[in-house]
């Protein structure tokens, strides 16, 4: 069975219209979860825990999609070519 890895992360921003962090070194990584729902919930709560700041966000990256388990090299082990 195919496993759908999200990470949820997130951090201050440099302006709350931008998608760009203040200082990467500070991200704070939630953590790795197996499927969507789990991972929404984790981001609610970090969401809802700094509603009151405007410049913090938190993210969930779709992991699974970064890799395509039914082919040989995926589109991001190209890359490192």
């Amino acid at each position: 069975m195919t496993q759908r890895l999200h990470l949820v992360f997130g951090g201050e921003l440099v302006s709350p219209s931008k998608t760009v962090f203040k200082d990467v070194s500070k991200i704070h990584i939630v953590g790795m979860f197996p499927d969507y729902a789990s991972a929404h919930s984790a981001w609610k709560a970090e969401a809802q825990r700094t509603v009151d700041d405007a410049h913090m966000r938190y993210f969930i990256a779709h992991i699974h999609r970064l890799r395509d388990e039914e082919i040989a090299a995926s589109a991001t082990e190209e890359l490192g070519d």
